[in-house]
């Protein structure tokens, strides 16, 4: 395609929510007038709808709906027992909200650097981080591809120390036959553009472990036990009632909108494949990533997402800056060079648009602007 042609074709967004919602917008809207006539807005019959359903498809025996993903992975670690100083394991290269789930409960975030085969914890590290200390590792399967569970799972039985997941951008991944779920609780995002998103923040906590749902759901509204019994210090983070409204009409067409982000990754990295010195995703053995991001790396990052934007194609950045590097987690003392491959993905990444409803045509848009952009050198 040549450049004219290029600045011919309308924009792409980096992410479009418009078609997924037209899906559902006629169900969401008599069931939000329902709710208006019943005046049910805090915890309302759809929040324990959503809980049961969405725990039934993670295969889980109790869901928790609480206000972000940041509060399911804040309120998982302070009712599994995290202590004042209580050292964590998570991956270097994350979002910055797994850092602040951590100390915000009170412990010490240990970063450790992540595979170049996945850009996820990497476990022989991991088991080298672990001192007499630690008590959790949290691996954050990050861009929508599942860590390596076994690996993980093997370190924390040898170190008794408790795996408790983030799984913000991975809802309905696998990885050896299996989704989320393997350590002791599962923290889900539910912001607008995760592959099940709200109209707003929400987020959730999944488990086996029926003691932790238990005190994740006092601890998500002012630690009562019962109306007016309070036996812990807790949070007002309850799940909205209209945003468990949203999810449960949304649930049940999540599996179809994985499969279309599937089917985009699959075009991009065919028609990407050899393409400047893009280093396309790399899928791990056994895994089945949902694509929340599709991410290329290149050493011309700036450039090419400047000359995409002259394209009126949109792209992201997912993550510039190493939380272990940013001004609020300067006092643990890492300096640059600490974790090298986190820090290069943070130089080199950057994130095409994917969404349900894009085009082969938006697809083949965005990939021959990448091939131009290479050619004129």
């Amino acid at each position: 395609m040549t450049e004219t042609a290029i600045d011919a074709q309308l924009p792409v967004p980096f992410l479009d929510l418009r078609g997924i919602h037209d899906e559902v917008a006629d169900g969401i809207l008599a069931d939000i007038a329902a709710l208006i006539q019943s005046g049910a807005f805090t915890n309302g019959p759809a929040v324990g709808e959503f809980e049961e359903a969405f725990a039934d498809y993670c295969d889980a025996s109790y869901c928790v709906g609480v206000a972000s993903g940041l509060d399911a992975l804040r309120l998982a670690l302070i009712a599994a027992d995290l202590q004042s100083g209580d050292r964590v394991i998570v991956p270097a290269h994350t979002f910055i909200a797994t850092f602040e789930a951590v100390t915000q409960a009170g412990g010490v975030p240990v970063p450790v650097d992540v595979l170049e085969a996945d850009y996820n914890l990497d476990p022989a590290a991991t088991a080298d981080a672990i001192d007499d200390r630690t008590r959790f590792v949290v691996p954050v399967h990050l861009y929508g591809q599942l860590a390596d569970m076994r690996g993980l799972a093997d370190v924390a039985a040898r170190h008794d120390v408790a795996l408790i997941e983030d799984a913000a951008q991975a809802h309905g991944a696998r990885r050896d036959g299996h989704g989320p779920g393997t350590g002791l609780a599962t923290a889900f995002s539910f912001y607008p553009g995760k592959n099940l998103g709200a109209m707003g923040d929400a987020g959730a906590l999944v488990t086996d472990d029926g003691k932790l749902a238990q005190t994740v759901r006092a601890l998500r509204e002012h630690g009562q036990t019962s109306k007016y019994r309070h036996e812990l210090e807790g949070w007002t983070s309850r799940l909205d009632t209209i945003q468990a409204l949203v999810l449960l009409h949304k649930l049940p067409h999540l599996e179809r909108w994985n499969e279309e982000r599937r089917a985009l990754a699959a075009s991009y990295a065919q028609l990407l494949a050899d393409v400047g010195d893009l280093r396309l995703p790399v899928v791990a053995a056994g895994s089945e990533p949902v694509w929340h991001l599709y991410v290329i790396r290149t050493s011309r990052r700036e450039e090419l997402a400047t000359f995409l934007r002259d394209s009126r194609i949109s792209t992201g950045v997912h993550y510039p800056d190493p939380p272990h590097l940013v001004a609020p987690y300067a006092h643990l003392g890492y300096g640059r060079g600490s974790f090298p491959v986190a820090e290069a993905l943070a130089e080199e990444v950057l994130s095409l648009p994917i969404f349900p409803g894009m085009t082969e045509e938006q697809v083949t848009t965005v990939a021959a602007a990448v091939g131009a952009f290479f050619q004129r050198g």
